[in-house]
């Protein structure tokens, strides 16, 4: 058993979201009781995700999107209503962590979809690319864009947008997690054969085809689903409480 003071400062410790400019404000973004015995993380604070860790008797909930964006209408109406009341009155606390749950070395969203796919990532500056040093890049060994694309399909259980630019073998990949579609650029500067994220915009395609970089999207979701449940487990264990991840299906 912990409380939510102890809960704040270890993840925050954790996730330094003071090295970050963001979107949304990370950490606890909405207060709830003292005591917490039990975690739940997920990848949205979604209804049905609250709901979810209402009846798992959840003390805490952890995840990458949160309820505030930067931009977001400020009136409580509609589904932020519904969102906030739920969580109001079962007094739970909610956490919220974007670009640091993305960037943590280990247990973030980039290094544990490498962990998943198999790929090391390279050490150093010579391994992270893009804004804010977000983007990672790593070493491997594809005969071509199709072969990596089955594995990302298999692998993540997701369908898999591919823009397959060249046959040529892939030996270096750059990745970042969810809408990670302005990257591509920084990615091709880096050297890749390919460039993996969650999402695609109608741009990329044509920057796929003309510079012979291959760009694979594998979803939003399928990409940013591991880094939540590492962070929540680790953090568990460190303060001693009940931890549970708890997947709400997403397809985009």
């Amino acid at each position: 058993m912990t409380d939510r003071i102890e809960l704040t400062a270890a993840l925050d410790a954790l996730l330094q979201p003071e090295r970050f400019k963001d979107y949304c404000p990370n950490g606890l973004q909405v207060e709830g009781r003292l005591p917490v015995r039990k975690l739940v993380s997920g990848v949205t604070a979604s209804l049905a995700l609250i709901e979810a860790a209402i009846n798992a008797k959840a003390d805490a909930i952890l995840v990458h999107h949160g309820l505030f964006w930067r931009g977001h209408d400020g009136r409580v109406t509609g589904w932020m209503k519904q969102r906030l009341q739920a969580l109001l009155a079962a007094d739970i606390n909610l956490y919220a962590y974007h670009l640091p749950m993305d960037a943590h070395p280990t247990l973030g969203n980039n290094a544990q979809l490498a962990k998943q796919l198999g790929w090391e990532p390279t050490e150093g500056s010579a391994g992270v690319f893009g804004e804010q040093d977000l983007g990672r890049l790593a070493a491997v060994n594809y005969t071509d864009a199709s072969e990596l694309a089955q594995h990302l399909k298999l692998t993540l259980k997701t369908h898999v947008t591919a823009i397959q630019a060249s046959s040529i073998a892939i030996k270096k990949i750059a990745w970042c997690t969810g809408g990670a579609q302005s990257y591509f650029e920084a990615a091709i500067a880096a050297g890749a054969d390919a460039f993996v994220t969650g999402e695609i915009s109608e741009a990329q395609t044509h920057y796929a085809r003309e510079m012979g970089v291959a760009y694979l999207a594998c979803g939003h979701h399928a990409t940013e689903s591991f880094g939540a449940p590492a962070v929540g487990e680790y953090i568990a264990q460190v303060l001693g409480v009940v931890h549970e991840f708890i997947h709400i299906d997403n397809p985009a």
